[in-house]
């Protein structure tokens, strides 16, 4: 009986990469638009769908992002500079991709860009945290969205939205998850309203990798500095010590990929594949853990959780912490 349903697994799981396995002709002639690419994901995924002859525009924050791409691409990789925060940037670039693309129209759109900073226990923060980081990671991400989707249905082309696994599970207090389930709220209701016309809507939700998201330094920083704006009462709250065990915990490090193909070969999946899929969960902390703790039930996930956090130099009454 197991030898059946472990052949039944294998079968599904053969078909499917077979199924998976064609591209998307004529690539040369499909443009790619692609954004935070100044380092990290959208960085490599630029120069891989370079490689493989897409005609990739190139979204940086920067000038030295530019710079560093055009030496790294063939003629063919156009770069430009956008500030994802600002209408008039993003309606810029749209209208430069509108007069680049004509009447073929956009065939992808890889909303890359995003930040993990301000980041810290809800009760440090204001909401001027909130809407600084919601700004970047979501309406950032909507806005260059709509901005192009008219080329993109001309197209049939994608929209691939790069969320996280922590926009199916809180880890964490601040804005950061809370604009990742945004990004998959937005990225759901934008799939059924494409449907009809062809589009596909597809979500990347990586683990924890190695990039500027998960440095240990920036992260570090980021916490000392919201720590000495917080009032002295929540300070008590928490205790000196506090502070010290997040300098000294390299929980995020120790769980972080290198590999950061992982989640390119994804997007480039996702970007290429004749039939793509909906969802890409790249990691195995985001397939053996993360997604499954989201599907337990609360009491269990929140047990997990708390019990992993870091101690408090308060307990509280009713024994929570």
């Amino acid at each position: 009986m197991y030898l059946y349903l472990l052949g039944l697994v294998v079968l599904y799981y053969l078909y499917r990469w077979v199924r998976e396995l064609p591209r998307v002709p004529d690539k040369g002639s499909r443009y790619v638009y692609v954004t935070g690419c100044d380092s990290g994901f959208g960085n490599l995924l630029a120069r891989h769908l370079d490689k493989q002859g897409f005609r990739v525009i190139a979204a940086c924050f920067t000038e030295k992002g530019e710079e560093d791409l055009k030496k790294a691409c063939s003629g063919n990789l156009i770069t430009t500079h956008l500030d994802v925060t600002s209408k008039d940037s993003v309606d810029k670039v749209a209208a430069m991709i509108k007069d680049r693309v004509g009447t073929r129209g956009l065939w992808a759109v890889v909303n890359n860009a995003g930040v993990s900073v301000p980041s810290a226990p809800c009760d440090w923060l204001t909401i001027d945290d909130y809407k600084s980081m919601l700004d970047v990671n979501l309406n950032g991400l909507i806005a260059v969205t709509l901005s192009v989707l008219p080329l993109i249905k001309k197209a049939r082309g994608r929209v691939v939205n790069v969320a996280s696994v922590l926009g199916r599970i809180s880890m964490s207090g601040g804005p950061y998850c809370v604009s990742k389930y945004g990004v998959e709220a937005f990225n759901d209701s934008l799939r059924l309203n494409m449907a009809p016309f062809g589009v596909k809507v597809l979500c990347i939700e990586p683990g924890f990798f190695k990039t500027k998201m998960t440095d240990t330094a920036i992260l570090s920083n980021n916490i000392k500095k919201l720590w000495d704006k917080v009032p002295q009462e929540v300070k008590d709250d928490y205790g000196t010590g506090y502070i010290a065990r997040i300098f000294m915990s390299e929980k995020v490090a120790k769980i972080s990929d290198a590999d950061l193909m992982k989640v390119v070969s994804c997007m480039e999946h996702a970007v290429a594949a004749v039939r793509p899929r909906t969802r890409y969960s790249p990691g195995w902390d985001a397939k053996f853990f993360w997604l499954p703790l989201s599907y337990m039930p609360t009491c269990v996930s929140d047990y997990i959780l708390v019990r992993a956090s870091l101690p408090l130099a308060k307990i509280w009454p009713n024994g929570s912490i």
